[in-house]
């Protein structure tokens, strides 16, 4: 209970008891339930978007479940990305990347990758039917945890002086991430058939793709790489599904 409480205030801004979840050994041994929390983030979020299908059209119901997700959070994923823009765009060495990556301020890449990023969620959500919607919303955050897990187990931590993801890097991330691809899959493929499986692959493969980029320049992950490969995985899996239901005329 206490690793799936660690878990829980990691990954959301949902209250805890102060002394919940909060030593080193809970913290990382909290991996595994990363998939639990994210399935219960994903039906919340689907809940939401059912709901309010009945009330609003297509394009405020995406912005209002995109807002969803971003919230649920504490906005951390998003502030990964833009400061992993600021510095992979900078054309810099990787010892200027890490320092442009830890200033706190957002600098115009880091704002044009949240924009864009925004866009194409809302976007993507706001083109699809509210049946697909509701399903989309439970996919997207149980793939940005997942991705999160992959993301860990597949590179080195970056940063020899530690970080706020480096205490997740003492134990079991492999295990968890095989553990997070299976909920992830069987999630997507008991949602929304092979859409959601197809949509599953897409995400690791994005998964992938940024962490290749990641190793190639600074030699590994931080914490801010790590939230800006969960908004990608997170964004193709809604592209993903819109492509599959524009392809198949639904």
């Amino acid at each position: 209970m206490k690793r799936f409480a660690a878990a829980l205030r990691f990954l959301t801004i949902i209250p805890l008891p102060s002394k919940w979840g909060m030593s080193e050994p809970e913290l990382s041994g909290s991996l595994p339930f990363f998939p639990v929390v994210a399935v219960l983030i994903g039906a919340a979020t689907a809940g939401l978007a059912w709901c309010l299908s009945f009330i609003l059209p297509p394009l405020p119901l995406g912005a209002l479940v995109v807002v969803a997700l971003v919230a649920v959070s504490g906005g951390l994923h998003m502030d990964g990305l833009s400061d992993t823009a600021d510095g992979f765009f900078s054309s810099r060495p990787r010892e200027r990347i890490l320092e442009i990556m830890k200033d706190s301020h957002a600098g115009p890449m880091g704002v044009t990758a949240v924009a864009s990023i925004l866009v194409l969620k809302v976007s993507a959500l706001g083109s699809l039917h509210a049946a697909a919607v509701w399903r989309t919303a439970l996919l997207m955050p149980v793939a940005v945890r997942c991705a999160l897990l992959l993301g860990m187990a597949v590179l080195p931590y970056a940063r020899p002086e530690g970080g706020l993801a480096s205490i997740f890097y003492k134990t079991g991330r492999k295990l968890s991430a095989v553990w997070g691809l299976a909920v992830l899959a069987g999630t997507g493929l008991a949602v929304a058939g092979a859409a959601g499986l197809v949509s599953a692959g897409c995400s690791v493969l994005s998964v992938l793709l940024v962490s290749a980029w990641s190793y190639r320049k600074i030699g590994g992950a931080t914490g801010d790489t790590l939230g800006a490969t969960c908004e990608v995985a997170e964004t193709v899996t809604a592209l993903t599904m819109v492509a599959w239901h524009f392809a198949s005329g639904l």
